[in-house]
């Protein structure tokens, strides 16, 4: 059979709707239309039915109540809720912000203008294999720390965090722990009690829900997390995020996660089982190729590979028939070398030559295989043309 190309390996980026999703989300644009706030009429109630089945499904897939998950237009509104929510509601106990140097722009560039406005910020680097130390951050917590914010799966190398350590760290200290799981939620086991998590934000558009939703899991005990609004309006999601809900994509969202919590052990399996084949097949071709990241604590559809003597942006243009990236969909136009790849101590040159391989749902072991030829056969090409010059 001849494969279609061509092939979607960009999952990080985003992931195609899944059709399961798409059922749920056209009964609901042809038949529920009625806005959740209208609590005077059956079309009204239906709605608002609709959005606490998914919010159900949502906090399920986390470990979560319904009453602690708020939707949102997606993780980055999520980040910023939870981030300036806390720093505007708790900033008479501290004035301090813990994170680490591998962190998503949503987090790093709310952070840097909460730092314009007085709070203090502490970046604790990674290992080389792009993990934090859980002692080492633990460390830089003083008395006036208020939040630690970790990405749990970093959306380029792939690298999962302690973050169960850290959550028994931040507990013991009294600081609040916000993950940012966008990458994490439906691919690997997320359980927010377990792993101490206070807030936690997730996009839908990450786990084959529709784009511009989300949600912010807010902890109600042990401690109970207040934050301050960062949306004047009518007062929807409990006065957190006020707007007209958009039921479609929540409903969406639910069924994604719902799906996610019943197929997540067995398809986290087989796409780890693709990464692997994937990687061996190209490192068993190929000389001079890094894998960015920790293989042992791994996202199972990421890799991330090094491949000296090749421009990334070169290997790139030679691989028309595979959808992958040189690093985060939201700095994918960027020349410079990827600053997560640098932070993990990844050489300038090599940093440039970096390949995002994102495996997803719909992928299948004949198209890892002919990604992998693709690739193999690129490098040799550019290399014997860099060799002629």
């Amino acid at each position: 059979m001849t494969l279609k190309t061509p092939i979607y390996l960009d999952h990080h980026a985003t992931t195609p709707v899944d059709p399961r999703v798409i059922e749920r989300l056209t009964d609901v644009l042809r038949n529920h239309f009625g806005n959740p706030a209208s609590t005077t009429h059956a079309f009204g109630w239906a709605a608002a039915r609709l959005v606490e089945t998914a919010r159900e499904e949502v906090a399920a897939l986390i470990g979560a109540t319904a009453r602690e998950v708020v939707f949102t237009a997606g993780a980055t509104e999520s980040i910023n809720l939870a981030l300036r929510g806390v720093a505007a509601r708790y900033g008479e106990r501290g004035d301090h912000l813990v994170t680490t140097n591998v962190e998503h722009e949503a987090v790093t560039n709310t952070l840097r203008e909460l730092a314009g406005e007085g709070w203090r910020i502490t970046t604790v680097p990674v290992d080389r294999d792009g993990r934090v130390d859980p002692d080492h951050l633990a460390a830089q917590l003083t008395e006036q720390t208020v939040l630690v914010s970790v990405i749990a799966a970093q959306n380029e190398i792939g690298t999962l965090q302690p973050v169960r350590r850290i959550g028994a760290l931040c507990k013991e200290r009294g600081v609040l722990l916000h993950v940012d799981a966008a990458q994490a939620v439906g691919k690997v086991p997320v359980d927010v009690i377990a792993d101490g998590i206070d807030l936690l934000s997730l996009s839908g558009h990450k786990l084959y829900a529709p784009k511009g939703v989300g949600a912010l899991y807010v902890r109600r005990r042990d401690p109970r997390v207040t934050l301050s609004a960062q949306l004047a309006g009518g007062g929807q999601e409990r006065g957190l995020r006020s707007g007209t809900l958009n039921v479609p994509g929540i409903v969406g969202l639910g069924e994604a996660c719902r799906v996610a919590r019943e197929d997540l052990p067995a398809e986290s399996r087989r796409l780890a089982g693709l990464r692997d084949r994937m990687w061996k097949r190209i490192s068993d071709e190929l000389t001079d190729v890094t894998l960015n990241g920790s293989l042992a604590h791994r996202l199972p559809g990421n890799l991330n590979l090094s491949f000296a003597g090749v421009l990334g942006h070169r290997l790139l243009g030679a691989l028309t028939v595979l959808a992958v990236s040189s690093g985060s969909a939201c700095a994918s136009t960027e020349s410079a070398a990827s600053v997560i790849l640098t932070a993990i101590g990844v050489p300038d040159d090599l940093a440039r030559a970096s390949l995002r391989i994102g495996l997803g749902r719909g992928n299948t072991e004949e198209e890892a295989d002919f990604a992998a030829e693709k690739i193999i056969a690129a490098v040799k090409a550019l290399r014997r043309e860099n060799a002629e010059l």
